[in-house]
């Protein structure tokens, strides 16, 4: 394929009429244009629609086994360098081993540092992306330095150090995904390379028409064809990429069966255990447990090196039908909520415990990540008299370690104490601290979904599920209601540290939080007062409580405590 390439043109501030380097092993898509002193590194892909632009800014680097996605847009201003890698001065440095993903715009002064992973449609300005970062969707990092190994959610606005320092840390479930991205681009650019080499696909061509010429019944499949040929086998396409993506990851397969009877027992009984070493070996160790064990249910779940389960998921009912997961995708920008901080998505869809109605999805998907993470659960309740004292009383303990038998317990202690507050509890074993306090019952007897904390996928976010209720009262009276008080005594309790974000709505929509400043306190009258100030500066904004982890430098609380 013809590379559209072309020499920058003559400017009053450059004359020199630079033209790309660019290795021979880098693909560059005919329908990308790149101009100017541009240096291209081995093993490049760049997709169909990006232009990296050397004019004005200049020069450009980009590392080896880094992506450039389509509509990606490189450019830089005259003024303005930054130090690359091998302490020469450039307009634009990208690492090795970087994705710059779809309509992402880096512009220089710039660098971005080696796997790093720069989401849809954000933008790099004047900014220092230090290696090994993730910048999620739609965000945009402005005049900072962004420390290395830091996760950027999805529509954050980073203009301030302040904002850069405190990000919290990548984990390493989003390490692998963006190895996967790299390996994933990898494939595309030795087969866009092999798509414009006549011999190499002339070479395809004959091995699959040797594959499907055949005598009668004698095919032979090799590992591409048996995974994505759904009509082969009984599993969907779904059930397929689930299977892919667990090998593809290093987990292994495991299967469990259940009869009618005792599905609401959750007496989980394993299959033949699956030791393949490719999907097709996976996809026929599957079907045999789903026709050995048929009008029972089934489900399949990977199992990591913590021996944590992964992706626990049903796929066979009792009427016999093969369910495919629900939309199953390998996890993406998307995941903050179906993967949570221990990379887990288990599927709570064995149906007893959304039946029952006393626990809403909000509180299974606590407790599965509870459970994940490995921290122990606990539960207290108090009446509404002692509510205000906070002299909450525990439920029996619980020493279960599946969904299923906590599940129950939780529903027991609601069962036992109706018409008071019942709230759920994670508990750090090895520090002995607490990691939520979430309120799942009130006393009108009504089961509270947890008030959700969009902003930290990466922790356990305790909330108080009132939280608009007392919002609203915060907003007209400024006083704060006794859960956003108990809140703060537990943060102040816990040693963590308290601070304050406001938003107007306009902003809100896209997350752009500002932050309002740090709370010096020692008691919880002061930290009160402070919070009251702060409701009454910004009246007719959103405001948010935000517990900070000193030491690991995550948060552990964000709850919405005023709205307009």
């Amino acid at each position: 394929m013809a590379v559209r390439s072309t020499a920058a043109p003559p400017t009053p501030w450059s004359r020199s009429l630079a033209e790309p380097k660019i290795h021979e092993t880098a693909f560059i898509h005919p329908f990308s244009n790149v101009i100017g002193d541009v240096h291209i590194d081995a093993n490049v892909i760049v997709a169909p629609g990006t232009s990296i632009r050397a004019d004005e800014g200049t020069p450009f680097h980009i590392g080896e086994n880094t992506n450039l996605q389509d509509g990606v847009v490189i450019h830089g201003l005259e003024q303005g360098r930054v130090v690359g890698d091998d302490q020469n001065e450039y307009s634009v440095w990208i690492g090795s081993d970087a994705s710059i993903t779809h309509m992402a715009l880096i512009h220089g002064p710039a660098y971005v540092g080696d796997s790093c992973f720069i989401g849809f449609r954000s933008t790099v300005f004047n900014a220092r992306v230090g290696a090994g970062c993730i910048v999620m969707m739609h965000a945009l990092i402005q005049d900072v330095e962004i420390p290395a190994g830091k996760y950027v959610p999805s529509g954050a606005i980073i203009t301030n150090q302040q904002q850069a320092d405190r990000l919290p840390d990548v984990q390493a479930q989003d390490k692998q995904f963006a190895h996967h991205v790299i390996g994933i681009n990898q494939a595309l650019r030795s087969g866009y390379i092999c798509a414009g080499d006549s011999k190499c696909i002339k070479t395809i061509r004959d091995e699959l028409a040797k594959s499907y010429t055949s005598n009668g019944n004698k095919f032979e499949f090799e590992e591409l064809e048996r995974s994505n040929d759904v009509a082969s086998s009984s599993l969907g396409a779904e059930t397929v990429e689930q299977l892919r993506y667990l090998l593809e990851q290093g987990y292994k397969i495991g299967t469990e069966h259940v009869d009618q009877r005792r599905f609401r027992t959750g007496s989980w009984q394993s299959c033949t255990p699956i030791e393949a070493r490719s999907v097709g070996e996976a996809i026929a160790s599957l079907e045999g447990c789903l026709q050995e064990h048929s009008g029972e249910y089934v489900r399949l779940f990977g199992i990591d090196k913590g021996r944590r389960r992964v992706l626990e998921t049903i796929i066979q009912r009792p009427d016999g039908a093969v369910q495919a997961p629900t939309n199953f995708k390998a996890p993406t920008n998307q995941t903050n909520k179906s993967y949570n901080a221990n990379g887990n998505a288990h599927s709570y869809s064995n149906g007893s415990g959304s039946s029952s109605g006393k626990l809403s999805a909000e509180t299974v998907d606590q407790v599965n990540q509870l459970l994940a993470g490995g921290y122990k659960i606990g539960m207290e309740h108090v009446d509404e008299r002692r509510f205000r004292t906070g002299s909450w009383q525990s439920c029996t303990p619980i020493e279960a370690t599946s969904i299923k038998q906590v599940v129950a317990a939780l529903e027991d202690c609601i069962d036992s104490h109706q018409g008071e507050y019942v709230r759920l509890i994670g508990i750090d074993p090895k520090a002995k601290r607490r990691v939520l306090e979430s309120i799942i019952q009130r006393p009108n007897g009504s089961v509270s979904s947890s008030s959700s904390s969009s902003g930290s996928s990466k922790s356990v976010v305790a909330s108080a599920s009132g939280a608009t209720s007392s919002a609203k009262a915060s907003a007209t009276s400024t006083r704060l209601s006794s859960e956003v008080v108990e809140q703060l005594q537990q943060l102040i309790n816990s040693g963590y540290k308290i601070s304050v974000e406001h938003v107007d709505q306009r902003r809100f929509r896209i997350g752009s939080w500002a932050s309002a400043g740090q709370i010096q306190a020692n008691s919880v009258q002061q930290a009160a007062a402070a919070l009251e100030g702060y409701l009454g500066e910004y009246q007719g904004e959103y405001v948010r409580l935000i517990g900070i982890e000193p030491k690991a430098k995550r948060r552990v609380l964000e709850t919405i405590i005023q709205r307009p």
